[in-house]
């Protein structure tokens, strides 16, 4: 008998240092356009923070208009990443059709996956304080980041609603109670100096996310059991 060989492990290829330093540019573009605004911030002050050379930023992205959309693709990546995890593929148009017990499941799990990110990553001061200047003074970088992550995940969590609780996924009343589910979770990020303060608290690290979950979920539950018969 011949045996079998076990298959050759995966190699994964390490970034090159050209993708490196593209990546640099853009985590330095969403801080520097977060705090400072688009206007403010030069290609110098992005290549300082980047650690690059300032001709890399014309080289990658042809100019600092390009880094903005790179900026906004790289969020866009990155919070599909993140909802994929909880909610399938946000391509998609309508998901499996579950029983109300595990949309309710998938419900929480998104949120779970929300908090996660937004209140314990560091990364996510870096992604909001972006998206809440495109949100101030829109330019074709919130065009990408809504049709590529507000607009597919706030549909996704709707037609989750729908099958948790039988309230049509596209009525008023679904929409605006998806959004302050999300909205309660992003103020513990635009007001986490005030919420640590509050709090006692001398960090917002993963203890106190942790807590914050406990809460949000213990709401999410609580309106999903108030919904409960109630016609839609």
């Amino acid at each position: 008998m011949i045996k079998k060989l076990d298959p050759a492990p995966t190699v994964q290829t390490p970034p090159s240092s050209a993708d490196m330093t593209r990546l640099a540019l853009i985590r330095a573009a969403l801080t520097l356009f977060g705090s400072k605004g688009f206007d403010g911030t030069s290609t110098r002050d992005i290549a300082a923070l980047a650690n690059a050379n300032i001709g890399s930023i014309a080289y990658h992205f042809r100019g600092k208009d390009g880094l903005r959309l790179a900026a906004a693709d790289h969020i866009v990546q990155t919070i599909q990443a993140i909802a994929g995890q909880a909610m399938g593929n946000l391509d998609a148009t309508i998901p499996a059709r579950l029983e109300p017990d595990a949309a309710r499941a998938q419900l929480i799990g998104a949120l779970e996956r929300m908090i996660t990110f937004i209140v314990a990553s560091p990364e996510a001061g870096e992604v909001v304080q972006f998206v809440l200047r495109e949100l101030s003074q829109p330019t074709a970088a919130l065009d990408r980041i809504y049709s590529g992550v507000f607009e597919p995940v706030h549909k996704r969590l709707c037609m989750l609603w729908e099958q948790a609780t039988g309230e049509p996924a596209e009525s008023d009343r679904t929409k605006l109670t998806v959004f302050t589910l999300i909205g309660q979770v992003v103020y513990f990020r635009i007001g986490r100096e005030a919420v640590r303060r509050r709090m006692g608290w001398t960090e917002i690290g993963p203890q106190q996310a942790s807590d914050i979950l406990d809460v949000a979920r213990s709401n999410l539950v609580a309106v999903l059991e108030g919904r409960k018969g109630q016609p839609s």
